[in-house]
């Protein structure tokens, strides 16, 4: 399918930009789904959380660079002092919280990949915000709350066989990513893992804090952003290129996800 019709060009759009936020205490970034490369030693502890799956190199507080599989909707913490490198060919839509008064987040552990399920619902709903803000927008509560939530993190068990483990979230990710124009299931995916559809919807949610049909409609909306800020193409075309019914229908899945219509979305990337 094109993308784009001669009558139709528009101006390139430009990339989402980082959008930042200072409330009170806090410093609250959404950094947008890009490719990066960063090394650093940690002056202040961070909070982060990663809503899509990625894949690099990284050393975390070590010496040693290790290949990469980050989970979505992963829970991470990043303590003071805490040598950090890490780069990837994509990247990830990332959310981090800082404090900007000096005073110290608790813990002295780095870690990522956490699933916690208020974790993640704060995480959405702070990223709703920063798309569009809001009178009620309660920033403060929501840095705190995730805050609490890398209190007293230990390390995370073994998966246990069967689950979804980085690698295989990669390739559940490739094939959606290939067929997100038609129509896709449960069945295909549980079927690419070997995997009986009951244990794949049930390992799918304990390895991303959601439901399998939820992510799918998450891998359809990032394919959407990225069409809406890397081509002109029309709302209607990219539509259905991400394998939504119509545009009404992935304009009401826009607002129901992330609280601003593609319209607006688009509008805020090009100014």
């Amino acid at each position: 399918m094109s993308l784009m019709h001669r009558r139709n060009r528009l101006p390139p759009p430009q990339p989402e930009p980082i959008r930042r936020i200072e409330a009170g205490p806090w410093a609250i970034e959404l950094l947008p789904g890009c490719a990066y490369a960063t090394r650093y030693v940690a002056t202040q502890a961070s909070i982060g959380f990663a809503f899509d799956s990625q894949c690099g190199l990284h050393a975390i507080g070590s010496d040693r660079v290790h290949p990469f599989e980050a989970m979505p909707n992963g829970l991470a913490f990043v303590p003071v002092g805490c040598d950090v490198f890490s780069e990837s060919p994509q990247g990830g839509e990332y959310l981090r919280i800082l404090r900007t008064d000096g005073v110290a987040l608790e813990g002295e552990r780095a870690f990522n990949n956490r699933i916690d399920s208020p974790a993640i619902a704060l995480a959405h709903r702070m990223r709703n915000a920063l798309l569009q803000a809001s009178a009620q927008d309660d920033w403060e509560s929501w840095a705190l709350g995730l805050a609490e939530r890398v209190t007293g993190h230990e390390r995370l068990p073994a998966p246990p066989p069967g689950s979804i483990t980085g690698r295989r979230m990669r390739l559940l990710d490739e094939f959606i990513d290939a067929g997100l124009a038609g129509p896709l299931g449960v069945p295909a995916m549980a079927a690419l893992l070997g995997l009986s559809e009951g244990y794949f919807i049930r390992a799918f949610k304990l390895a991303t804090g959601k439901s399998p049909h939820s992510y799918l409609i998450d891998r359809r909306l990032a394919k959407a952003r990225t069409l809406m800020t890397d081509t002109s193409a029309r709302l209607t075309e990219i539509a259905l290129a991400c394998g939504f019914n119509s545009q009404a229908h992935m304009t009401t899945l826009f607002r129901q996800r992330l609280g601003v219509s593609p319209a607006q979305l688009r509008g805020h990337s090009r100014s």
